[in-house]
């Protein structure tokens, strides 16, 4: 800890005990005399920060932490992970014991944890301070005796250090939980490394998970450039020499909440508090992609995600095995082709007409583990000492370091689409591609003769492949590659300026990895066509939609562009992820991440499954749909209306996590723009605005209306055709009706759990009813309500809904509409608006 800002707690921890003393309450000190029961806390005293007991989700534990106060609750901190008590034990307590420490004390009294001050101090107290940290204060010297800064846990806070892996005592080192319901330390590590300059790591027990390359003074260069926004918020602060050096989180407004987050799966995430929108947010993560692992390519190898396959060996050396590597086994890492001068020189083989071993620069990479520096050596020097040194392999210069030196085999290099440094590779003369050059000067010498030949060979030449040119259009759907099809394709409209990137894969690859679309792995089949489950070669499994074959009209081929070129602008942790795309022939494929959930309404209409959707996770859905719309109307590069959200279009991960998807009805506006009008209404009947299905005016507030829809329908459990048959009304207006007559908890379905919910159940139906208004103007943009599903003010009234029923062009239909059995799957894709 600085001198100042030790300085500055102890004054305050004393003033604190002065007013303490003159009869005044501080409802963030501790001291013998008050100690903290069950139903009591600690509040620092500008309402930040909060201490006391809680038991995390459906855990039977209970544990003392602190966490934010006015905020979505994250906890920050655990005292005692190992030692949790029942939560059953309504009598345990935190005290302060007559040595001066801190205990926790079960129902029994006895000790369930404590901080093990040595020595006796008979004059302490504990104070919550303003940065969130619990300090235990000597009243006698004024000094500090223990801190929960030194003891990170999950969290790193602005004035919390994070240190060097090593014997530390578990202080300064950030563990994640076991999972999210339990602190238990789990099985990941966050820290830097001892070696200068220190890297930032993860560790998976002993093992490196992923890390941020050596700190350049201003920044971890390891990561991406793109994901540069985390370097303003960090700082490395030197130690006494017993400790090294520290990483801190900069301080950058009193108002700011900034802090760093080791997720139960090993994932890192700046998180800081959005003020507009009230809601935590991520500023960065890692890691991310296959890349972002740990020497997933061995040594001598390089990682690029937009590739496939993603590892390959770099240039001069081959596979240690070619078996594992056509497995996309790539562990084991490459070896060198050919001996270096120096390594023959050492066995005598060299020969005097041998050439010297050159250098290959590798442009843009994250420079690999396991470096030597040299903080004084320039760009030459640093050159002359690695080829004056036969086990250098190879060399960088970096700005804010210098000199970089490798030793030892080259591990962890990855590909960077932005930034990156130059990593200057040792090869032998020949792998270098010099030797190659001169043969083909001589060459070029010795047939100096046949010049005037040669020229009117290429003359002719070019005459012939200016024709072929001429033919290319009328010839590439049968002979030219995927991309070039591709390419053709989306640049046959007003697209045709956009720049695209997109791995693209070959169709054989695609039979390959889904059995031939075997039935075993179809997953369902919707508008577009049928959705297959694969698995790639690295073992990452996907979904593969594949165009209908009878999509004559064009729709679906427009549906294809549609969601490559916008899904493939998007990044949001709320929106599905585009992999890649395939086209041959007739087929239009397009490759996702695997949602091992399906979709949300397989749980939300299934009478077992939706048992599974608790409270806690249900609102977690209803954010995290919340946030996915308030990235594509507001906050994406693109201002995107999806045009057809419904919970079959919500997507589950793993962790029940929502991720928008099926982009292909999607519409792209201008910054500027707030209205358009189609006369092609396209999108699901009961989700579907009025102003949209009878008009086809077209706003961000038409999805504000299917987000109002499916909150409805995640409260209920039902269908919003349900009510239909019953009582022969709209279900919007059924729900109206409800909870103007305060009927609203009949809405909620029981399997969401007890009264812990029903406040913010009742709130999600009050502004599901504001997003369902009639009029536009009437809706809530995404963004307030979003703000609105956490904060505590009072909501307007919402009106009573005029429009009973979205009618289909012929009663005909509109029964055919009643009957089907997946009344909410049913997307229309042609309706003239009136």
């Amino acid at each position: 800890m600085g001198i100042g800002r030790a300085t500055f707690v102890n004054c305050l921890c004393m003033t604190c005990l002065f007013i303490s003393l003159a009869h005044c309450t501080a409802t963030d000190i501790l001291s013998k005399d008050s100690p903290v029961s069950m139903s009591q806390t600690l509040v620092s005293s500008n309402q930040v920060y909060e201490l006391g007991f809680f038991n995390p989700g459906n855990s039977t534990n209970r544990y003392l932490g602190i966490w934010f106060k006015n905020t979505a609750k994250k906890i920050l901190c655990v005292a005692n992970r190992e030692s949790p008590l029942s939560v059953s034990d309504n009598g345990s307590s935190l005290t302060i014991g007559n040595d001066g420490n801190l205990r926790i004390l079960d129902g029994q009294q006895k000790i369930v944890w404590s901080t093990n001050l040595r020595g006796q101090f008979n004059g302490t107290i504990a104070q919550l301070t303003d940065m969130g940290d619990l300090c235990i204060n000597d009243t006698v010297s004024g000094s500090i005796l223990w801190e929960s800064f030194d003891y990170p846990g999950t969290s790193l806070l602005p004035g919390m250090k994070l240190g060097t892996k090593g014997d530390m005592q578990g202080k300064h080192l950030m563990s994640s939980w076991k999972s999210d319901d339990d602190p238990t330390p789990g099985n990941f590590v966050g820290g830097l490394s001892a070696e200068q300059p220190p890297q930032l790591f993860i560790w998976d027990e002993y093992k490196p998970k992923w890390r941020g390359g050596p700190w350049d003074g201003g920044k971890f260069i390891g990561i991406p450039d793109q994901q540069a926004g985390y370097s303003n918020l960090v700082s490395l602060v030197p130690g006494n020499s017993q400790e090294g050096t520290y990483l801190i989180i900069n301080l950058l407004n009193s108002s700011d909440i900034n802090w760093l987050y080791l997720k139960p799966d090993g994932v890192f995430q700046s998180k800081y508090w959005d003020v507009g929108n009230n809601m935590w947010d991520t500023n960065f993560e890692a890691p991310t992609s296959p890349c972002d692992v740990y020497g997933v390519c061995g040594a001598f190898a390089i990682c690029t995600d937009t590739k496939f396959p993603v590892c390959a060996c770099l240039k001069g050396f081959v596979p240690r095995s070619n078996d594992e590597w056509s497995k996309s086994n790539w562990t084991r890492g490459c070896v060198r082709r050919s001996e270096l001068l120096c390594e023959k020189n050492k066995t005598s083989l060299a020969s005097s007409k041998s050439k010297p071993d050159k250098f290959w620069v590798l442009r843009g990479i994250k420079l690999p583990d396991h470096y030597q520096y040299f903080q004084y050596m320039d760009t030459d020097e640093c050159r002359q000492w690695c080829l004056g040194n036969c086990s250098c392999k190879a060399y960088a210069y970096v700005l804010g370091i210098n000199c970089m030196v490798w030793t030892e085999e080259l591990i962890d290099i990855q590909q960077f689409s932005y930034g990156g440094e130059n990593l200057f590779l040792r090869l032998s003369y020949a792998d270098s591609g010099e030797e190659t050059n001169a043969s083909t000067a001589m060459i070029n010498l010795i047939a100096i003769g046949g010049v005037f030949l040669l020229c009117g060979f290429v003359f002719c030449l070019y005459r012939c492949t200016k024709y072929i040119k001429g033919r290319k259009t009328k010839l590439h759907h049968f002979n030219s590659k995927n991309e070039i099809v591709l390419r053709d394709i989306l640049q046959e409209d007003a697209l045709r300026q956009e720049s695209f990137e997109m791995p693209i894969f070959e169709f054989k690859q695609i039979l390959a990895v889904t059995d031939n679309f075997s039935y075993g792995n179809k997953l369902g089949e919707g508008g577009f066509g049928a959705v297959y489950k694969g698995m790639l070669h690295d073992g990452q499994q996907v979904a593969v939609k594949r165009l209908s074959d009878n999509s004559n009209s064009g729709q679906g081929t427009g549906e294809f562009k549609n969601e490559i070129m916008l899904i493939s602008k998007l990044q949001h942790r709320n929106l599905v992820k585009l992999l890649g795309c395939c086209i041959e022939g007739k087929e239009r494929l397009l490759i996702y991440e695997y949602m091992s959930n399906k979709s949300l309404d397989t749980f939300l209409f299934d009478t077992k499954k939706r048992q599974q959707l608790d409270w806690a996770t249900s609102f977690n859905i209803i954010q995290g749909i919340g946030r996915g719309l308030v990235y594509l109307h507001r906050d994406s590069c693109l201002r995107i209306i999806h045009r057809d959200l419904k919970c079959s279009n919500i997507l589950l991960d793993e962790k029940m996590n929502p991720k928008i998807s099926d982009f292909g009805l999607a519409r792209s506006f201008q910054i500027t723009q707030e209205l358009a009008n189609t006369r092609r209404i396209v999108g699901t009947y009961g989700y579907m605005s009025p102003e949209y299905a009878m008009g086809g005016v077209i706003s961000e507030k038409s999805d504000v209306f299917s987000y109002g829809v499916m909150l409805l329908e995640i409260i209920s459990g039902k269908r919003n055709t349900e009510f239909l048959h019953q009582e022969q009304i709209y279900p919007l207006g059924h729900a109206w009706k409800s909870w103007k007559e305060g009927r609203g908890v009949e809405l909620m379905d029981q399997a969401l759990g007890g009264s812990a919910s029903l406040s913010e159940g009742l709130r999600c139906i009050h502004l599901a009813l504001l997003c369902v208004q009639d009029l536009p103007k009437d809706r809530p943009p995404m963004t307030e309500a979003v703000s609105m599903l956490c904060s505590k003010t009072e909501l307007p009234e919402p009106k009573e809904p005029l429009f009973t029923f979205q009618r289909l062009s012929s009663p005909s239909s509109e029964q055919k509409f009643l009957n089907n059995g997946s009344r909410n799957t049913i997307s229309i894709s042609m309706i003239e608006g009136r």
